[in-house]
């Protein structure tokens, strides 16, 4: 072999190294399971566990917001069983070392004189952070009959965190960089009291004690069979609230059901009765407690998972005290761009009557809070819209009493008790799309409505109990409603709206619009992290959310990104709602994350405009459902370490058209080699009916590939995009001799290759 051949093989091989690692380093993404504690005082330094998988080589913390800052202090990787029983070994033996005078002393220094030989043993394992304390905790744990190893949590980051004492007390995102790119984000808050930890064992008596004043912070872990209580002093008259967070620090859990943390509240007195408990807030899975004190005196706050589950990432917080706390608000909305007067009740509120003022707001959902600082009360939903608004009348619950209004129009009111319904009435001409959608569940309200539409003679037009809000990632029951109409004649018309478990009261409250359509879409992209190499080409997807009957083409554009970010397939066809394509990464890059804005625009009704897409997560919940919860950053990490030069491109112009029953060939250029005759390609989640064919090879630059449409599965009309992935297969060096099975080596993703599959001709092939 020339010396010429020989380098030329060498370089092949190395970019298969490359290609092969980009490839893993998006397959392989550092998972952040949880963090504990998930959160901490402003003006606070200390130091949390981050348990995850793949967290080796975390070399920097980011965190959205300002004021909060990480040193990395060690990680730490699971023992193999070997080191495990080695370690254990050493330990025994040093044990038998102490002297007899040693082995009274307490167990703290009982130890101490063993400690150097056994860090020093660690470290001759290359346990370079395995030190006599840490193996005290590791033992802990290893002894739990109630452990459940799981590897998705096994590895452990510790940090210290630095937050500012003007760090603002908001959740903030947290994401790792690691050797193979960003994690995914995590929830981290930041509060403003002061804040405990649990200490075990405190199961069946408070040993965790919250010493200081109220309110305060309490942060601990549920493990399996685990039950954690708190004690603290009350006094009388005290309006106390404990509210709970869990499924919000981790909104769902793939392997766990019903795929969260359930978790439950109980709270005792001095006597041991129970006088308070919750297991939820409303429709919320993570339970508030309210409760007058009766008497001054020691009272026992409890929280375990309500089926009595738990393992590391089961972590919470509760807020304990009398803090404030909204139920309700009304109205549940109002005019963008005016100002509002809202009531609100709850607990321990500064006030009962707040002016907002929206003119410098767009139409959308925000969030409000009650008071200001330590004063300030949770967070609730409100509504903002252009559409001219008012109140539902009373009485109007009968349709011989129904209330009129003028379309379009948004009726702000509420079910005000048991078995009560609102009738509106409205007049409209034949062919008239009507829609009416209902905001009270995605708003707060525990209403779960019903919407009829009828005619003036009581015939029955449309129904509707639930409709499903897809970019409403965090909610599992969708229990508003919507219907759409078109109107048969000319005439008086009839909108029931009520309560399907016929419940009611001051907090159910709703925003009911009624109009014509209002065709509009909202966009998803996932993942909200992007790790990958420079110059090569990753896959991402993006979600359309159709509204009212909006169905035309959305184009796909970044807008203010670096240079050399680069989208293949940007346009999601008219209809669907789901879109794959890729991403090609610039060749030049500084190693840091850089933020991703991406933007979809369509014309609605003559007019162009323009969204913006936002980041998510495409979490699954309990082995089955899948949701779509959005972050606060769309961030890309571009590593620096070696290329594919040149990146794999398609020749082909403009869509590919696929004929059922006949053969398309594409043309692709990319990476060439000693092994490129082995290149195969496989499509990833490929609509039906479409495969690849033959892969060909050229000598030079260029290389084909046949695409086929099943005439029997291929659906005529259907477009999107086709993600290639191209692999070849090599058998690992035997140092034994032995032969070794072929390995998949990926190669990397093609840009996405835009298809349209068009009705079936007699042909049966098309070169």
């Amino acid at each position: 072999m020339s010396n010429l051949l020989r380098l030329r093989v060498a370089l092949f091989a190395a970019m298969l190294l490359v290609a092969a690692s980009g490839a893993r380093a998006q397959e392989f993404v550092s998972n952040i399971g949880y963090i504990y504690p998930a959160g901490g005082r402003q003006g606070d330094s200390f130091e949390v566990t981050v348990g995850g998988q793949f967290l080796k080589g975390v070399t920097d913390v980011y965190f959205s917001g300002k004021g909060v800052d990480a040193e990395i202090v060690k990680y730490i990787k699971p023992l193999s069983r070997k080191q495990v029983n080695d370690l254990r070994k050493k330990f025994s033996m040093l044990q038998k070392t102490l002297p007899a005078s040693a082995r009274k002393k307490p167990y703290g220094l009982r130890f101490a004189t063993i400690a150097p030989k056994f860090n020093a043993y660690a470290k001759e394992m290359g346990l370079k952070d395995m030190d006599l304390k840490t193996w005290f905790e590791l033992m802990k744990k290893l002894r739990d009959p109630k452990r459940q190893p799981n590897a998705q949590l096994a590895e452990q980051v510790i940090l210290r965190i630095k937050i500012s004492p003007d760090a603002k007390p908001t959740p903030r995102e947290m994401r790792f960089k690691t050797s193979i790119g960003l994690s995914n984000p995590r929830m981290f808050q930041v509060a403003e009291f002061k804040e405990y930890r649990e200490t075990e064992p405190n199961d069946k008596t408070a040993d965790s004690a919250i010493t200081g004043s109220l309110p305060a912070v309490i942060n601990g872990q549920i493990m399996p069979g685990d039950v954690d209580r708190f004690e603290f002093t009350a006094r009388k008259g005290t309006r106390l609230v404990a509210s709970a967070d869990a499924r919000e620090l981790i909104p769902y859990l793939a392997d766990a059901v019903p795929g969260w943390f359930q978790a439950t509240l109980a709270l005792y007195n001095e006597k041991g009765d129970r006088v308070a408990y919750a297991d939820d807030y409303r429709f919320h899975p993570d339970p508030v407690l309210r409760y007058l004190v009766p008497e001054t005196g020691k009272y026992a706050l409890e929280i375990k998972d309500a089926i009595y589950r738990g393992r590391e990432d089961f972590v919470y917080r509760i807020t304990l005290g009398a803090t404030p706390f909204v139920t309700s608000i009304f109205p549940l909305g109002g005019p963008a761009g005016g100002k509002t007067i809202v009531q609100a009740q709850g607990w321990n509120l500064p006030a009962e009557r707040i002016k907002l003022d929206n003119t410098d707001r767009e139409p959308g959902v925000r969030s409000i809070s009650i008071g200001r600082g330590r004063r300030a009360s949770n967070r609730v939903p409100f509504a903002l819209d252009t559409l001219a608004e008012c109140r539902d009348v009373e009485p109007n619950d009968t349709p011989s009493s129904p209330q009129k209004i003028k379309l379009p129009v948004i009726v702000n009111g509420r079910i005000n008790r048991s078995g009560d319904s609102d009738v509106f009435s409205f007049t409209g001409r034949k062919g008239d799309e009507v829609v009416a959608r209902v905001q009270a569940r995605s708003l707060g309200s525990p209403m779960d409505s019903m919407l009829k539409l009828t005619d003036a003679a009581g015939k029955t037009l449309a129904v509707n109990d639930d409709y499903e809000d897809k970019g409403a990632g965090l909610i599992t029951h969708h229990a508003d409603s919507m219907l759409s109409v078109k109107l048969p004649a000319d005439g008086t018309y009839l909108l029931h709206l009520g309560d399907t478990q016929n419940k009611g009261g001051p907090d159910c409250g709703y925003r009911l619009r009624i109009g014509p359509s209002q065709p509009d879409f909202a966009l998803r992209v996932t993942p909200s992290g992007i790790s990958a190499r420079i110059g090569s080409i990753v896959p991402i997807t993006v979600y359309a959310l159709r509204k009212d009957g909006f169905s035309d083409s959305i184009t796909l554009k970044l807008t203010d990104a670096p240079s050399g970010f680069v989208l293949s397939g940007a346009r999601i066809p008219a209809g669907q709602d789901k879109l794959a394509l890729t991403m090609t990464m610039p060749f030049k890059s500084s190693g840091e994350p850089v933020m991703l804005n991406l933007v979809g625009q369509s014309v609605i009704d003559g007019k162009s405009v323009t969204r913006q897409a936002q980041p998510a997560e495409d979490m699954m919940q309990a082995f089955l459902y899948r949701h779509l919860v959005t972050a606060e950053n769309w961030m890309a990490i571009v590593s620096k370490k070696g290329r594919w030069n040149p990146p794999w491109k398609i020749m082909s112009p403009g869509a590919i058209r696929l004929t059922p029953g006949k053969t398309a060939l594409v043309r692709f250029t990319g990476n060439r080699g000693p092994m490129a005759s082995q290149l195969q390609l496989e499509l990833s989640a490929p609509p039906a009916g479409v495969s690849i064919g033959k892969v060909t090879p050229a000598a030079r630059d260029a290389a084909t590939f046949e695409l086929k449409a099943d005439p029997a599965k291929a659906k005529p009309g259907a477009r999107g995009n086709l993600i290639v992935n191209a692999f070849i297969m090599r058998a690992p060096k035997s140092k034994d001799g032995k032969k070794r099975p072929p390995r998949r080596m990926p190669m990397g993703v093609l840009p996405a290759i835009p298809f349209e599959i068009s009705p079936a001709v007699s042909d049966k092939s098309q070169r």
